[in-house]
């Protein structure tokens, strides 16, 4: 059975904020806004070339439980060039860590931010991104390791 993550409900205080700054500072689209069902708005917002989007939620009651803004922390996005998305989110406004080389190895290069509400995000560099999609790099490493 295949499944896919898609959606990751995102706790914030103010929906509005969190919008144009995921939106304005951190380049997401925004794929909907809206009020889905009586006392309900969900935003909707992808990264470019993401297939899973966060959706930030007013009104919304969750069965399993109801996450606090700004504990989400490890939530990791994936680029090509760690100091070219650097540069252009800083442009953007987003106050954004330096990115650091853990080792010299791809995928070990990182940077970090926050949200309005303290969720902690981690901005890793895979080159190898640039030829190939990630889930096919990690299966391949995942391969030789086996």
């Amino acid at each position: 059975m295949d499944m896919t993550l898609e959606v990751i409900l995102l706790p914030v205080t103010d929906v509005d904020r969190a919008k144009e700054f995921y939106r304005d500072k951190v380049g997401f689209h925004v794929d909907l806004d809206g009020e889905v069902m009586e006392g309900v708005r969900i935003v909707q917002l992808t990264p470019p070339g993401s297939g899973c989007s966060i959706a930030l939620v007013d009104g919304l009651p969750i069965p399993t439980g109801t996450p606090q803004p700004g504990t989400y922390h490890g939530m990791q996005l994936c680029v090509e060039d760690a100091k070219a998305a650097y540069e252009e989110l800083r442009e953007r406004g987003l106050d954004v860590s330096e990115p650091q080389a853990y080792s010299p190895q791809d995928g070990a290069t990182f940077m970090y931010f926050k949200d309005p509400d303290g969720n902690g995000w981690a901005i890793q560099e895979y080159r190898q991104r640039a030829t190939r999609p990630l889930h096919q790099l990690l299966s391949e490493l995942a391969a030789q390791r086996q």
